[in-house]
C-alpha cells in the first residue's frame, strides 16, 4: 500500500499567530468603534432637537397662532386637512428612546394659555402655550452617551457636558451652546 503523504494546510502554530493578530486589532478598534458610536448617539439627540424646534416653527406659525405645543403627541397629529404631522414618527411621543437618548417636550416656566386645544388646526390634546423646551439625555450616561441637550423657543441647543437632565429653568438660563 501506498502512503499519502497531504501537506497542504496550516499548522497549529500559524493558526495560533493569526488568531493573536486578529485579536490585537479587536483590541485596538473597540475603543473607536464605541467612541464613534457615542457620537453617533450625540448627533442623533441634536437633530432631535432641531426637529421639534422646526416642527414648533411650523405648528406656531400655521395650527396655533403663534402658540407652541406642550408635548410631542400634540406635533405628531396632523392638521385637519393633512395626513403629514409637524414632526416625524420615530418622535411621536414624550419620553421615546431615540439612539440611546430619551427625548421630551413640555411647556417653559413662565408659560401662559395662547390658543385653547379646541382652536388649534389639529385640536390638540393641550392647549398652545406662549413658551416651550425640549430636552434629550442619555439613557446610560458614558454608554449611551455623555452629553445632555436642552431648546427651547429660541431655538438654541443648549448642552450639559455632565449629561444632566435639563429642565425648563436650566434651558432658560443655559449658557453654553453646541457647537
Amino acid at each position: 500500500m501506498r502512503r499519502v503523504d497531504n501537506n497542504a494546510g496550516f499548522t497549529l502554530i500559524e493558526l495560533l499567530v493569526v488568531v493573536g493578530i486578529i485579536a490585537i486589532l479587536a483590541a485596538l478598534a473597540t475603543p473607536n468603534l464605541l467612541r464613534a458610536r457615542l457620537v453617533a448617539n450625540e448627533s442623533s439627540a441634536i437633530s432631535s432637537m432641531r426637529a421639534i424646534n422646526s416642527a414648533q416653527s411650523a405648528y406656531a406659525s400655521t395650527c396655533a397662532q403663534s402658540g407652541y405645543a406642550v408635548t410631542i403627541d400634540d406635533l405628531a397629529k396632523a392638521p385637519a386637512g393633512s395626513s403629514v404631522a409637524f414632526i416625524s414618527p420615530d418622535l411621536s411621543t414624550n419620553n421615546v428612546l431615540k439612539s440611546g437618548y430619551l427625548v421630551n417636550l413640555a411647556a417653559g416656566s413662565s408659560s401662559s394659555v395662547v390658543t385653547v386645544s379646541a382652536n388649534t388646526c389639529n385640536l390638540a390634546a393641550n392647549s398652545a402655550v406662549s413658551s416651550y423646551f425640549a430636552e434629550a439625555h442619555p439613557t446610560a450616561p458614558g454608554v449611551s452617551g455623555v452629553r445632555s441637550f436642552g431648546t427651547d423657543q429660541r431655538a438654541t441647543i443648549f448642552q450639559d457636558p455632565a449629561g444632566a437632565t435639563f429642565t425648563a429653568a436650566t434651558v432658560a438660563s443655559a449658557t453654553q451652546p453646541v457647537q
